[in-house]
């Protein structure tokens, strides 16, 4: 058994597990998506990549690196295009070394979450 990786992620990811608290339909997920911010509040571009940890059918929450402020639009890609979308932040948790992000998408993106 490898429960000693697992416990690992969960005390790295506790912080966006913490946010999602606020959702009640958050599911826990794991998608490796590159994030993009043009411009923002301080006028620069940047590119990320992150792992969404938590989605609902119309938010999405993860961690970054990035300076990253409520009401910037973000871009949300994964690696075959299945996803691809902007997104809105709606809620944020400053911690060192990273921000605990939630973004709502700003249209609707079908089928992007299934539940079973």
């Amino acid at each position: 058994m490898q429960e000693g990786t697992a416990t690992a992620r969960a005390g790295q990811s506790s912080s966006v597990a913490e946010l999602a608290r606020f959702f009640p339909e958050a599911t826990p997920v794991r998608i490796p998506v590159e994030l993009v911010r043009s411009g923002g509040g301080q006028g620069r571009a940047l590119s990320e990549s992150t792992i969404i940890e938590f989605g609902t059918a119309h938010e999405v929450l993860f961690a970054c690196s990035a300076p990253v402020e409520f009401a910037d639009v973000l871009r949300l890609r994964n690696a075959d295009g299945s996803l691809d979308a902007e997104a809105s932040v709606v809620a944020v948790q400053y911690h060192p070394g990273k921000t605990v992000i939630a973004a709502r998408f700003l249209r609707e993106v079908p089928n992007w979450i299934v539940k079973s």
